[in-house]
C-alpha cells in the first residue's frame, strides 16, 4: 500500500476499535480493555511514523473511494498530508499511547467508555491534521470536541465536572457554529469545499466583506480550540477538573491543533485573496495578547492543574507568534517549540495525577511541603519547569531559539524579550510549585477563608487499599517518556533543518495544489541548513533560566517582600485582583467576550475592501 492509501487508516483504526469497545467492552476483563485500546493507538503511532518518514519530499494524497478530480474540480473527500502534518499526526497518536498506558494504574476502576472516548479523540484529532477538505476539517473538530467535553465531564457524579464541561461545550459549540457559518459562505462564493479548490477559486481576487467574514468565522473555531485569548476562558476551567492524562492530550495536542488548522486554511485557502501583512499583524497581536494573559495568570494560580492550564495559554501565544512569520524558520520554530512543550507539560500533569492520587490534593499551598519524599516526582518537576523555561538542550530550546530568530528577522525586534519574560514567568511559577512541594521552601500562606474555585480539588481515582504509596511501574514509565521525549526533541540531530525544511513545504500552497488535484510531482524546494545553537538563543534561553529562579524565589518568598513593601503591594494584588475577575467563571461572560473576539480579530484583519 502507498502512504497515501495508509494515511485514512490513521484515523480509521482507532475509530473502529472504538466502535467495537463500545458494543462490547463492559464484557471485557479491564485488562483486555487496556491493551486493546493501546494497541490501536500503537498501530497508529507506527503508520504516522510511516508518514513521515515517506513525506520528506513529496506528499501523500489520496482520494477516498476512487472519486478524482477531474478538470480541477471534485465531490470526493481527500487526504493530503505532508510532513509536517504527518509529525502532528505522530505527537497525537504518541501522547495518546502514553495517556492510555498512564491510566492503567490512575484509574482504581475505569469502564470501557473511557477507552472509547479516548480513541475518538484520537481518530479526531488525525483526521483534522490530515484531511484537505474545509468540511472534513469541521467534522473532525466536532468529533475531538465532542470527546473532549465528554472527557472534561468523565466524573458526571461531581458537580465541579459537569459545570466545566458545560463551559467547555457551550463555548466551542459556539465557536464551530462560526466556523460552520463561515464554511456555509465560502461555499456560496467558491462552490468548492476542498483547500485547494477553494484557494484556486479566490486565487486573484480581491478580497469583499463575504471572503473576509468567512476567513474571520472560521479562523473563530479553531482559535477557540487553540484557547487564544480572548477565547481562552473555559481552558482553565476543564483543565482543573479533566483526569490528568486527558489534560495531556489537552495541552499538548488539542490546542496546538487550533492553531495548525488557521495556518492550513490560511496557506492553502485565502493565501491568494488575504494580504500576508494583514493576516501577519493580525495574529501576532492575538499571539503577545495570548502569551501576557495567559503568563500573568499563570503566576497568579496555586492550584496546579490550573497553573498548568493558563502556562500552556501563554505557550500557546508563543507559538502563534512564531507561526504568524509564515516564514520557515517561524513555523518550524513553532513545530520544534509544540513538540519539546507536549512533553514538558505533559509530565507536569501527570506528575498533578500521581499527587492527587498520593495525597487527595492539587494545590499548592495545602501541598506545603508534603513532597519531601516523593524524590522521583520532585526531579521530573523540576527538570520539566526548567524546559518550559527553554532550557538547552530541550526541544522547547530549540523552538523558542528558532522563534525568536524568525521574528528578529521581520524586524520584531521586541519579540526575543517577550519570549523570555514569558517563558521566565510560566516556568518560574511551576519552580516555586516544585520548591514547595517538594521541599517546604518558600512562605507558608493560610487562608482565612475559603480559596474559591482555584483552590478547589477533584476527587482523586484511587481510593482505599488501592491508594498509590509509590509510583507504579506504568506511571513512570508514561513520565519518564514524556520527559526524555521533550529532551529527544533537542538533541536529534539535524531536526532544526528538518522542521524549517517541512515548513516550507507547509507554507508552499500552489504546491499542495497541485499535489492534491492532479498528483503532480513536488516542487523541488531548496535544502536549508538551520541551526538553533546561535549565540544569541543560547544566551537568551540561559536568560530565562536565571530569571524563572528569580521568579520562583521572589513569588514563592512574596509575604516577607508584600511586609517591606506594603504600598507597593497592595497596588500588584489589588490589580492581580481585578484581572482574576475576568476570569469569573460565568458562562455569560466567557460568550460575551468571544463575540467580542470575533470582532476584535475582523478589526485586526483590516483588508481594505473594494
Amino acid at each position: 500500500m502507498s502512504a497515501g492509501q495508509l494515511a485514512p487508516l490513521v484515523v480509521a483504526i482507532p475509530l473502529a476499535v472504538a466502535a467495537s469497545l463500545a458494543a462490547v467492552g463492559r464484557w471485557l476483563p479491564r485488562l483486555v480493555r487496556d491493551a486493546t485500546a493501546v494497541a490501536a493507538a500503537s498501530a497508529s503511532v507506527g503508520l504516522s511514523a510511516y508518514l513521515v518518514a515517506d513525506t520528506g519530499h513529496s506528499r501523500a494524497v489520496e482520494w477516498l473511494g476512487g472519486w478524482l478530480p477531474v478538470h480541477g474540480k471534485s465531490v470526493g473527500i481527500v487526504f493530503v498530508v505532508d510532513r509536517l502534518s504527518a509529525s502532528l499526526a505522530l505527537l497525537v497518536t504518541s501522547l495518546v499511547v502514553v495517556a492510555l498506558v498512564y491510566s492503567i494504574r490512575y484509574f482504581d476502576d475505569v469502564q470501557s467508555h473511557y477507552h472509547v472516548l479516548v480513541l475518538a479523540f484520537l481518530g479526531g484529532m488525525a483526521g483534522f491534521a490530515l484531511t484537505g477538505d474545509l468540511f472534513d476539517m469541521f467534522v473532525f473538530f466536532e468529533l475531538m470536541g465532542t470527546a473532549a467535553y465528554a472527557l472534561t465531564g468523565y466524573k458526571v457524579e461531581e458537580k465541579a465536572p459537569l459545570q466545566a464541561a458545560l463551559n467547555f461545550g457551550v463555548v466551542n459549540s459556539l465557536g464551530a457554529y462560526l466556523t460552520l457559518i463561515g464554511i456555509g459562505l465560502i461555499y456560496a462564493r467558491t462552490g468548492e469545499l476542498g483547500l485547494a479548490q477553494i484557494g484556486g477559486e479566490l486565487q486573484g481576487h480581491h478580497a469583499d466583506g463575504l471572503v473576509v467574514a468567512a476567513f474571520v468565522l472560521v479562523l473563530t473555531g479553531w482559535l477557540v480550540k487553540a484557547a487564544v485569548a480572548p477565547f481562552h476562558f473555559w481552558l482553565a476551567d476543564a483543565h482543573a477538573v479533566a483526569p490528568s492524562p486527558v489534560c495531556v492530550l489537552f495541552s499538548g495536542v488539542m490546542v496546538v491543533l487550533g492553531v495548525y488548522g488557521v495556518f492550513r486554511v490560511y496557506v492553502t485557502a485565502f493565501a491568494g485573496v488575504l494580504p500576508a501583512d494583514d493576516v501577519r499583524r493580525a495574529l501576532l497581536v492575538v499571539g503577545v495578547l495570548t502569551a501576557l494573559v495567559g503568563a500573568v495568570m499563570c503566576l497568579l494560580q496555586s492550584h496546579l492543574k490550573r497553573m498548568l492550564a493558563f502556562s500552556t495559554i501563554a505557550h500557546v501565544g508563543l507559538f502563534t507568534m512564531s507561526a504568524s512569520m509564515l516564514s520557515a524558520d517561524g513555523v518550524g520554530g513553532a513545530a520544534a517549540y509544540v513538540a519539546g512543550h507536549a512533553g514538558a507539560k505533559g509530565t507536569l500533569f501527570l506528575c498533578c495525577g500521581v499527587l492527587l492520587s498520593r495525597t487527595g490534593s492539587v494545590d499548592e499551598i495545602d501541598l506545603y511541603g508534603r513532597g519531601r519524599r516523593m524524590r522521583f516526582l520532585a526531579a521530573v518537576w523540576m527538570v520539566a519547569g526548567l524546559a518550559l523555561a527553554g532550557m538547552p538542550p530541550f526541544g522547547t530550546f530549540i523552538g523558542k531559539s528558532m522563534g525568536e530568530d524568525a521574528l528578529a528577522a521581520e524586524g520584531y525586534h521586541w519579540a526575543p524579550a517577550l519570549f523570555v519574560a514569558v517563558s521566565a514567568l510560566t516556568a518560574g511559577t511551576v519552580l516555586r510549585a516544585g520548591m514547595r512541594v517538594f521541599f517546604g521552601v518558600g512562605d507558608v500562606v493560610r487562608r482565612d477563608a475559603p480559596a474559591g474555585p482555584e483552590g478547589e480539588d477533584e476527587e482523586p481515582e484511587t481510593t482505599g487499599s488501592r491508594r498509590l504509596r509509590a509510583v507504579p511501574a506504568t506511571m513512570a514509565l508514561a513520565i519518564t517518556a514524556l520527559v526524555g521525549g521533550s529532551l529527544a526533541v533537542g538533541i536529534a540531530p539535524g531536526l532544526p533543518t528538518a522542521l524549517a525544511n517541512a515548513a516550507a513545504q507547509f507554507l508552499d500552497g500552489a504546491d499542495y495544489a497541485r499535489q492534491a488535484l492532479s498528483s503532480a510531482p513536488a516542487a523541488h524546494l531548496p535544502a536549508e541548513h538551520v541551526s538553533a545553537w546561535t549565540h544569541e538563543g543560547v544566551l537568551l534561553s540561559i536568560l530565562s533560566v536565571i530569571l524563572s529562579a528569580f521568579v520562583a524565589v521572589a513569588s514563592g518568598f512574596g509575604s516577607r517582600l508584600a511586609r517591606r513593601r506594603r504600598r507597593s503591594w497592595q497596588l500588584v494584588t489589588a490589580g492581580a485582583g481585578g484581572f482574576q475577575r475576568l476570569h469569573s467563571g460565568h458562562l455569560g461572560d466567557y460568550v460575551a467576550w468571544l463575540l467580542l473576539g470575533v470582532a476584535g480579530l475582523a478589526a485586526l484583519v483590516g483588508v481594505p475592501l473594494r
